[in-house]
């Protein structure tokens, strides 16, 4: 017989280990439940941020892509530009002239002809006369055209940010980019307005305005038309905020103006000191030929003061070139 304290000990101890297991059941059960029902509420919403981080990095890595490959395109256009920009055709465009190449050397061959008939009528030697012709009818129209086109170049420089600041204030009151065109095309003096009115109707017969702003670009062939065309190049194909680029660009070249300015203020007293060094010479030698022209004549009837006198002038004119590219700074 098994005593009776024994049994009651048995009891008890089957007891406390049944609740014990019926309490780790539903505690145990609880707490696996939880994480269960956080996964189901929270692991979607993860997923989706999860998602939608990945999406962002994904528009912005096919952006800069897009950008990177805009301008490598903008590059290699602009290597083939430059080729362009140097021609006969495209420098007369550039100065704003209707000439043609071909009446470009006929005037230079007829200026040419006139230095050399009237150097061969004042009894100068044929070898003196054919340099002085060849030079001049060569030189000059060359210097006249390389004039009027950085005058041109100039003029349109000092208005061209004013155009930009009318495309950043049309675009943030709403109006759209080929209205504020067409406004700079009306309202800008030349050779800002006409440029721009050439790009509007070259856009009127079908001209992307890509294609119409590298035309404009060899018409005249600036740093800042080409920021221009890059910014508004690559805001079409990326998009972006265009009057926060184009108002940069703006603040951007007018610091490029006032820099330029500066220099020049800087170096006025070099670029007078080399005027006067540059005008001594022919200054001396017209009171010598005016005092005393007996002295002076034989440099102009002898063969070997004419030499001696195509020497000098060429000697004065290297060193006036080395002098304006010494006090000259591009910007």
């Amino acid at each position: 017989m098994i005593p009776e304290s024994l049994v009651l000990v048995l009891v008890a101890a089957l007891a406390f280990v049944s609740v014990v297991g019926v309490g780790w059941v539903f505690v145990g059960g609880k707490q696996r439940a939880v994480p269960s029902r956080r996964f189901k509420t929270l692991g979607p919403a993860g997923l989706k941020r999860g998602k939608k981080k990945v999406s962002a990095l994904d528009v912005a890595s096919n952006r800069r892509k897009q950008v990177q490959e805009t301008l490598k395109d903008l590059e290699q256009h602009q290597k083939q530009q430059r080729k362009k920009t140097l021609t006969l055709k495209s420098q007369i465009q550039q100065a704003g002239l209707t000439w043609s190449p071909s009446h470009f050397w006929v005037g230079s061959i007829c200026i040419g002809v006139v230095v050399f008939g009237i150097l061969m009528f004042s009894g100068r030697p044929p070898l003196i006369a054919a340099g002085l012709g060849v030079g001049l009818g060569i030189g000059l129209p060359r210097w006249v055209l390389g004039f009027l086109r950085k005058r041109r170049m100039k003029k349109f420089s000092r208005e061209f940010s004013n155009s930009i600041d009318i495309i950043v204030r049309g675009v943030k009151s709403g109006l759209p980019l080929n209205e504020c065109l067409h406004i700079i095309a009306r309202e800008s003096p030349a050779p800002v307005g006409p440029e721009f009115k050439l790009l509007m109707e070259g856009q009127s017969v079908g001209v992307d305005l890509s294609t119409g702003l590298h035309k404009m670009y060899n018409r005249m062939p600036l740093s800042e038309l080409n920021f221009f065309t890059i910014v508004l190049t690559i805001q079409q194909k990326t998009g972006g905020n265009l009057a926060e680029a184009l108002g940069n660009l703006s603040s951007v070249l007018r610091a490029r103006k006032m820099m330029r300015e500066k220099i020049q203020a800087m170096s006025s007293e070099a670029k007078a000191s080399s005027m006067i060094i540059g005008s001594l010479p022919p200054f001396v030698m017209g009171i010598v030929y005016v005092t005393t022209p007996a002295y002076m004549a034989l440099m102009f009837t002898e063969t070997n003061g004419q030499l001696m006198l195509a020497g000098g002038m060429f000697w004065m004119a290297c060193g006036i070139f080395v002098m304006s590219k010494m006090i000259n700074f591009n910007i």
